[in-house]
């Protein structure tokens, strides 16, 4: 009774873990998607440059191709450890354990092999202005597109100051992505009446803050560390089932091979020794006394059945 208690008790909890690996997967997922198109604008802006590498080396971790295949497969993985509980399947659950393993040796791997900390100076975003002077060439609307995203995205305009376009640049104003109220022609009617219309903090500083770390990747860095912990968990409590399920299975058939006690209403036959040819003596006299009996009644019986006909 003990014994069904606790697989019942280890069979919740593996559901839990389990729910709990779908939860945390489809975040990571979410968040990195997230973060994705973000750190695609930064690497366009800091390409070629000290920011590039620092940017690749803080966020490959979070959106390495190995991590979300990961993830992935963690959501199939989970779903056959929920079937393998559900029907105390052994071989699911022995699948499942072995899943979770390598699953957990290469994220420990992925996280040793790029735990590194990004070298980057605030002097590095100096280097972002040799990126200017080809804003709003034909062959270069790719990186028109990517500075306009940016500055809106994180309202900032320029390196340092709005100043960085009209000293890399030909133009005379900033680009419209500059206001914080964009519309067709703000930028040069803020620059010839009121500054304040433009955002006044530098896109350097923006990126800058980025490589070294936003909300969103701590998130997924306590994402991460989280699964861990719960794939050691799960891996301990399938263990612990495997095994009360095993045993379980196991304990039937060593009672059905245990020998059973003799029996004191069954009779002994005694096979050697003086009693055993004592026995055998009282059992031929019996037997003669029983075949003298019924030798006597015979004679009876042929009376009875002589008076009967008459």
């Amino acid at each position: 009774m003990a014994r069904e208690d606790a697989v019942r008790c280890l069979r919740c909890l593996l559901y839990a873990l389990n729910l709990l690996f779908w939860l945390m997967s489809a975040c990571v997922l979410g968040v990195a998607a997230w973060i994705r198109d973000s750190l695609n604008t930064v690497l366009t802006l800091t390409a070629h440059t000290r920011l590039e590498e620092a940017a690749v080396l803080t966020y490959s971790p979070a959106v390495h191709p190995v991590i979300i295949a990961v993830c992935c497969f963690l959501i199939i993985v989970a779903m056959v450890g929920y079937c393998g509980t559900l029907k105390c399947n052994l071989l699911l659950l022995s699948w499942y354990f072995g899943s979770l393993l390598v699953i957990f040796c290469v994220e420990l791997a992925s996280a040793v092999w790029t735990y590194e900390e990004p070298s980057v100076q605030r002097s590095d975003m100096i280097s972002l202005k040799s990126r200017m002077p080809n804003y709003g060439l034909q062959r270069y609307q790719w990186l028109t597109h990517t500075w306009n995203s940016f500055q809106t995205e994180f309202k900032c305009c320029g390196v340092i100051y709005f100043t960085d376009w009209l000293e890399m640049t030909e133009m005379e104003w900033p680009p419209d992505s500059c206001c914080s109220n964009q519309y067709p022609g703000c930028a040069r009617h803020a620059h010839y009446h009121d500054l304040s219309d433009l955002h006044q903090e530098g896109c350097g500083p923006k990126i800058y803050s980025f490589i070294r770390g936003t909300k969103q990747l701590q998130v997924l860095r306590f994402l991460g560390v989280s699964i861990g912990v719960a794939q050691i968990l799960a891996m301990a409590l399938t263990l612990t089932l495997l095994w009360a399920l095993y045993y379980g299975r196991k304990s039937p058939h060593l009672d059905s091979t245990t020998p059973m006690a003799p029996d004191d209403s069954a009779p002994v036959t005694v096979t050697h020794g003086p009693s055993a040819e004592a026995l055998k003596s009282g059992c031929s006299r019996a037997n003669k006394d029983c075949a003298n009996m019924a030798a006597a009644s015979k004679p009876h019986e042929h009376q009875f059945e002589m008076e009967r006909l008459s």
